[in-house]
């Protein structure tokens, strides 16, 4: 059956097609996780595909190495129906399940999500007091915001949040160890979490990184995902450093230039910068046979609503002493709030998914290999 009249209906039944050839030719067998832990199966039943999907990194190097590959009538495209098979993951084990629909309708969630997030604010702001607050004491948020009133709100939502993410991981971990025993495995959750904080298969398996705009390597996707991945620690350690201040030290907001709450997050919020504005860059620039065009919405929503989130809170910290602080404030608080609100149902949900899958890799590839077809 040739690949096109498959893939559009069944993800799930492409990746299986293109597994089955992989799996006869093993030509890429030493590029990523995938191959070898395909060569532990002869069938691909749709809880090993969505694992196998999950555990692909879409690095591009197996399509250009690939002699079945466009043109040929095989026509096989496995950065493709990987991602498309991903797209499907993510809605399939969303939580709650009413929800799964969000994920294809991601510009207009994230607008809804903002717009929704900044009336909020706004209400917030004039049930306070309004700007005239700040007179007390200038450059202070928690002037026009209470700290208490600030942790109600977004603690309620990161709760929310951590919630609906909890469940669908749980309930993907679930699926693609369906009648399977992953009994814990020393190492397996070290070296798990080695290969998601370096992102190794971003190596394109060789080193030399992933294709993008055509056969060439580059690791510039690897990089702006450090980028964005470290900006991420290093701000979640500035609100860290912040709330020892205050509830610890008794120092309340606004903090100085060089305090450590401010330094670390100024630094997080330029790695979130760059990293974002450099992986929206190559997404825009992809070559059309790298993953799945379906989902470069969803890419990109989530991307540049990062991307405007970190730009408005070191905007926010350079005027914070000017007229502009009421404003901005308000935005820039919107748009995190409206970035934590579409997390579950939104790119970033691939991430947890992806370390699931490394870590069922890291356990299985210490199994015994009943099959003893090579490939590790």
């Amino acid at each position: 059956m040739q690949g096109s009249e498959l893939s559009a209906a069944a993800p799930e039944a492409e990746v299986a097609r293109v597994l089955q050839i992989c799996n006869a030719c093993r030509y890429c067998e030493g590029f990523c996780a995938v191959f070898p832990a395909m060569t532990r199966r002869l069938e691909f039943p749709p809880a090993d595909a969505h694992y196998l999907a999950n555990l692909c990194h879409n690095c591009g190097s197996c399509l250009h190495a690939c002699q079945f590959a466009p043109p040929h009538e095989f026509s096989l495209n496995v950065p493709q129906a990987m991602a498309r098979l991903r797209g499907r993951t993510y809605a399939e084990y969303a939580w709650p399940p009413a929800a799964a629909g969000l994920f294809a309708r991601p510009w207009r969630f994230a607008f809804v999500a903002v717009c929704a997030s900044l009336a909020l604010f706004l209400l917030l702001l004039v049930l306070n007091g309004g700007a005239a607050l700040a007179a007390r004491r200038p450059g202070d948020f928690f002037a026009y915001f209470p700290h208490g009133q600030l942790v109600t709100v977004f603690g309620a939502v990161f709760g929310g949040v951590m919630l609906a993410l909890a469940v669908g991981l749980r309930r993907f971990w679930c699926g693609i160890s369906t009648g399977q025993a992953l009994p814990p495995s020393r190492g397996a959750a070290g070296e798990a979490a080695a290969a998601v904080l370096t992102l190794k298969y971003l190596d394109g398996g060789h080193g030399e990184g992933c294709n993008e705009t055509d056969d060439a390597f580059t690791l510039a996707r690897r990089r702006f995902h450090h980028f964005t991945f470290y900006g991420f620690v290093l701000c979640f350690a500035a609100t860290l450093a912040a709330t020892g201040y205050h509830y610890l030290l008794g120092r309340v907001a606004p903090y100085a230039l060089n305090s450590l709450p401010v330094l670390l997050g100024t630094l997080g919020g330029v790695l979130l910068v760059v990293g974002p504005a450099g992986l929206l860059w190559l997404n825009l620039r992809r070559h059309p046979q790298h993953g799945d065009p379906a989902q470069h919405s969803l890419d990109r929503s989530f991307t540049l609503l990062l991307l405007l989130s970190s730009l408005s809170g070191l905007v926010l910290l350079a005027a914070r002493e000017t007229a502009a602080l009421t404003p901005l404030l308000v935005l820039h608080l919107a748009l995190v709030l409206a970035l934590f609100i579409t997390l579950p149902y939104g790119k970033f949900a691939h991430g947890l998914y992806r370390a699931a899958a490394l870590l069922k890799w890291s356990i299985e590839k210490r199994q015994p290999n009943r099959l003893g077809l090579g490939g590790e």
